[in-house]
């Protein structure tokens, strides 16, 4: 799971099997949209970090 927060705002993103969005608690649909994208571009580098914290 990726998690995306603002000041006031967050949301979650499953990475697998495919990213989508798992929850949203405020962000707007261009926020979603911003986010999915550095989701996409970065999946290698959040996968490697999620595997070498969680193992």
């Amino acid at each position: 799971m990726c998690m995306f927060y603002t000041p006031n705002e967050e949301a979650k993103f499953w990475l697998t099997p495919k990213i989508a969005l798992a929850d949203n608690l405020g962000l707007k649909p261009a926020e979603l949209k911003t986010a999915l994208l550095q989701i996409h571009r970065h999946e290698n580098e959040i996968k490697a970090a999620w595997k070498r914290h969680f193992g």
